[in-house]
């Protein structure tokens, strides 16, 4: 009989292994409304309100998004990115306010509003007015109450219940207060001239209303036969040709501009065509006489360019075409001047019949085209500006749908403007022209950017029509009185020169450059900080740049602008005490009291309506948005307070942050920001732009439903986010992986804590030496995450803590460590220290985490202090232990590293060739010996180490502990206990 050895025992039992509830697999989707009941329930953020009550306040002010549609990719990331430095904020310990709000008026709205009634087969026009606003309130609160949801969704902590609104009553007299801010400071004129001009939906538009696209469009080449020439008598009779891609600007000329400098010739071109021996002369002289062989006058420099035009003739490979120009006559532009050529429809009298004058433009090149440009003052800002030097005012012909008026004598009544067919080489207008012989060349096949709206996607034009502005270049000095510019009788005053109210003080920075509203702006951005610092540039030369802001628009539903204007003498009515009635009016009924039939009352007893016009126009939403900082943050934080913050999307240099600082900077004399801070667009995987047309577009609430919102966080957070950055699946997944490994520190720690408590604890001095190590690495990241905290570089505060979590921890320290926690005496010091360390840790990684994955840090947090009424977000920045010499150990525990690097990477060898399963089984020499031999092979994960002059690896003849699985010399057969486990499991 043979005796069959006992089995080794199991000594599972005896291993204080990790004991913890928390799930690897998070379930974010499921997991997360539960938590936002929760906080609602608290209410936490009227607690921290209370908490933070008394301390330094930051405020993000919150650009406002239009309340229309679901939210897209680009609101989640724009309002993620700002509840993480809203968190962050509060978590370094300061009263961190977050006040939504939403756009609700303008053209967005209106515009489904309408596309409602035109479903209808409705007119928005036969709706009474009150009705088509209330309509438009409404769309506005519904979109309102669905994009407050699923902002909450995305875990953004807010003033939800208070958001701020346009379209609030205050804030509709907050606005019409500031507009007449203006009116009183002399910063406000109503003139004409060409603005953008939407014939789709009937209003001008803002540059950030507008967006360029590639199309294919008419190019024309028309001549116009000059009449005088008194510098030069030779070229009566000429031609003057003129280049344009808006053929529909043709009935609206009165003038054609040539540039001083540029050498200009007349002569005749000449065609022949047949074989090479027999050419002929093309022009058939039987028919009326060809334009094109008659005396043009052209720019030198083009001559060959018109000719590709106009010369374009079909021909056999037979035939040889042969076009020459002879020279008759050249001179400067400056020998044009008092010239005037005629009308191609003069013979229709009238408007066309008026001799065109030719005027110096320094804006003709000869880039393209002929050299001369013709003048429609209606339609272009160099056209209006040199034409009203010349005392030539718009027509206004173009009606607002871009129809021609009814009385207009050519196409009265035809259109649209825009419209492909019309202006096409054989629609009416080049037709009318060919008929003339005044057509010289045209095609359908000219390619260029042109101005679109970016909510009706139709084409825009430039158009004169009388508007509101406030001027860019006005002198608002202290004391300045003058009669304002009336109104020409028809309705059209001096657009370049702004109405001289008298003006009352408008408080400036002391270190404006000069009065005008472009000078204290420019002052006001280079005392802005810009984040990042190349914005500065790009807004600064924005408003260089540009001309004078309309603020006027010719639609229903906005805060109208609310002024009388004398019907004599066309001067609005500038009284205090009417315009403090019209602000009551609007605080008591909103902006619906200006469409009552109240303003008489309004007037009061000094003012007889019957003398003033009513103005109907409503304001630019971009004025509304302009004064959120006024009725928001001034409002709720006192009068002169402004925004630490506003961060929006780097289309909002010319949006927001520009009407924002135009508006504060003409009533206030100051930006309403401290710092601005601009981020990129979202963009799909392959880095296009996101379309519906496309396929591509990437909806955040799907994310949410399926993945959870701090997946989106993290990868919000990890995105270089002041670019265009990428979300496609891979980049989620990439995100998901981060989040999964910091997840999982999270639950190491939790099971390694359990049970935890302060008798425990170990005072730093009394630590080994990797404890202490860890502390100093988690200080010198404490510093670096406040720092990136601080600039608002997530990014890189996201990357620190993912870094530190993955590698100084889970793949050093607590791999190291394992080993400790796993088999040491429950009171052992090293045991202890290193449970004490993982308490600060936690401690400090929560907090870390809780600005970007408010969710998940919320659920961590719970789990190991679950309580009815704390939350992880009521607390602040971490307080650590101070170390003693920790630039010492952190030198020493480098070296270390680098040190363990080079052993696993020696052991790998021989792990792929199984020389040795696991590196428990390794020996290893390595040429420095910073520990002694055991500290080091238990930081090596080995099972000896010897000094040597190079790092080597063996396998160790040493037999394995049947607990802690390690391999010693005092383990006799594999199985056995090491001393230290049999000391342990005797003692349990």
């Amino acid at each position: 009989m043979i005796d069959t050895p006992a089995p080794a025992r199991d000594y599972r039992d005896t291993v204080f292994l990790p004991k913890t509830d928390f799930p690897m697999k998070a379930g974010l989707a499921a997991k997360e409304p539960a938590i936002l009941e929760r906080w609602a329930k608290l209410g936490i953020y009227d607690r921290l309100r209370e908490q933070r009550l008394g301390r330094e306040r930051f405020i993000l002010h919150d650009g406002p998004p239009y309340a229309n549609g679901d939210i897209h990719m680009g609101h989640a990331m724009n309002k993620v990115l700002k509840d993480i430095i809203v968190r962050s904020q509060s978590l370094m310990g300061k009263d961190a306010p977050y006040v939504p709000g939403w756009d609700c008026h303008g053209l967005p709205i209106e515009w489904k509003v309408e596309e409602a009634y035109r479903a209808k087969k409705l007119n928005k026009d036969d709706v009474p007015v009150d009705q088509f606003r209330a309509e438009c309130r409404a769309y506005a609160e519904k979109w309102v109450a669905v994009q407050k949801g699923e902002f909450e969704r995305l875990g953004v902590m807010g003033d939800w219940a208070d958001p701020y609104l346009t379209m609030k009553y205050d804030a509709e007299a907050t606005i019409v207060g500031e507009l007449l801010k203006f009116a009183e400071s002399g910063q406000l004129y109503r003139g004409a001239k060409p603005v953008m001009w939407s014939p789709v939906e009937k209003t001008a538009l803002a540059e950030a209303e507008v967006e360029y696209e590639d199309i294919v469009s008419t190019q024309i080449d028309v001549a116009f036969e000059i009449v005088e020439a008194p510098n030069a008598p030779e070229l009566v009779g000429a031609h003057a040709v003129i280049w344009t891609t808006t053929p529909w600007t043709i009935p609206v000329n009165q003038a054609l501009s040539y540039g001083p400098e540029i050498e200009y010739v007349v002569g005749r071109f000449k065609s022949e065509a047949g074989p090479a021996d027999m050419r002929q002369p093309m022009q058939d002289v039987s028919r009326t006489p060809d334009v094109r062989y008659g005396r043009l006058l052209i720019a030198r420099s083009l001559i060959e360019s018109f000719a590709a035009r106009a010369f374009d003739i079909k021909h056999s490979q037979d035939t040889v075409v042969t076009t020459t120009f002879e020279e008759e006559w050249s001179g400067t532009g400056s020998q044009l001047e008092g010239a005037t050529a005629r009308h191609p429809m003069h013979a229709l009298g009238g408007f066309f019949a008026k001799p065109r004058p030719f005027l110096p433009g320094d804006f003709v090149t000869t880039d393209a085209g002929t050299g001369l440009v013709h003048m429609s003052p209606d339609h272009g800002e160099d056209d209006f500006e040199l034409c009203k030097q010349y005392g030539i005012d718009p027509v206004f012909a173009v009606d607002g749908a871009g129809m021609y008026r009814a009385d207009w004598a050519w196409l009265g009544g035809q259109g649209s403007v825009i419209n492909k067919k019309f202006v096409a080489a054989d629609g009416p207008i080049c037709t009318d022209l060919r008929a003339t012989g005044a057509l010289l060349a045209a095609s359908d096949d000219f390619k260029h950017s042109y101005p679109h709206s970016w909510r009706s996607k139709a084409k825009v034009i430039f158009r004169a029509t009388p508007q509101w502005f406030i001027p860019m270049d006005a002198p608002s000095s202290v004391g300045t009185e003058g009669a304002s510019t009336a109104l020409s009788t028809n309705g059209v005053g001096d657009a370049s020169t702004p109405t001289p109210f008298a003006l009352s003080e408008v408080e400036g920075p002391g270190s404006s450059n000069g009065a005008t509203l472009r000078e204290i702006a420019l002052d006001a951005i280079a005392a802005t900080t810009w984040i990042p610092a190349r914005s500065e540039n790009r807004i600064t030369s924005m408003v260089q740049g540009r001309p004078d802001w309309v603020i006027s628009r010719q639609r229903a539903w906005g805060v109208p602008i609310a002024l009388f204007v004398n019907r004599v003498t066309g001067q609005y009515l500038n009284d205090p005490a009417v315009n403090a009635r019209i602000v009551e009016a609007f605080r008591e009924n909103g902006a619906d009291a200006w469409y009552a039939d109240g303003h008489q009352a309004l007037l009061g007893p000094d003012y007889d309506l019957a003398d003033y016009e009513v103005v109907k126009d409503i304001l630019d939403v971009w004025f509304d948005s302009g004064c959120t900082h006024v009725f928001t943050v001034e409002a709720r934080y006192g009068e002169g307070t402004r925004a630490n913050l506003y961060l929006e999307g780097s289309d909002q240099h010319r949006g927001w942050f520009q009407s924002s600082l135009l508006e504060s900077c003409g009533t206030r004399g100051r930006a309403p920001y401290d710092a601005v801070l601009t981020h990129g667009f979202a963009l799909d995987g392959q880095g296009r732009k996101m379309s519906k047309s496309l396929g591509n577009v990437v909806d955040p609430l799907k994310i949410i439903g399926e993945s959870g919102a701090d997946i989106l966080r993290m990868w919000v957070a990890s995105t270089d986010y002041f670019d265009d950055v990428k979300i496609g699946k891979e980049v989620l997944a990439t995100a998901s992986d981060a989040y999964r490994k910091l997840r999982n520190t999270f639950r190491y720690m939790l099971g390694a804590l359990e049970g935890f408590e302060e008798s425990e604890r170990v005072a730093v001095s009394d630590m080994p030496e990797l404890e202490r190590y860890v502390l100093h690495r988690l200080r010198m990241i404490d510093t670096e995450l406040r720092q990136a905290a601080e600039s608002y570089e997530f990014n890189r505060y996201t990357r620190l803590l993912t870094d530190f979590a993955n590698e100084d921890l889970s793949a050093f320290f607590f791999d190291i460590r394992k080993d400790s926690l796993y088999c040491d005496a429950s009171d052992d010091v090293k045991r202890r220290s290193y449970r004490t360390v993982l308490d600060v840790l936690f401690h400090a990684l929560v907090r870390y985490a809780a600005p970007v994955l408010c969710f998940t840090a919320e659920e961590v947090w719970q789990a190991r202090f679950p309580s009815d009424d704390s939350s992880v977000h009521y607390l602040e920045w971490p307080s650590l232990p101070s170390l003693d010499a920790d630039d010492v150990v952190g030198s020493k525990w480098r070296e270390i590293r680098e040190l363990r690097v080079a052993v696993t990477e020696a052991i790998e060898p021989l792990r792929r060739e199984k020389t040795v399963r696991s590196s428990l089984e390794a020996e290893v020499t390595v040429p420095t010996m910073l520990l002694d031999a055991d500290a080091l092979a238990e930081a090596f994960i080995v099972a000896k180490v010897t000094p040597g002059d190079t790092v080597t690896v063996t396998r160790t003849d040493f037999h394995k502990c049947g607990r802690c699985w390690r391999h010693l010399p005092e383990v006799k057969v594999d199985g056995e206990l090491c001393d230290r486990c049999e000391g342990v499991v005797a003692h349990a």
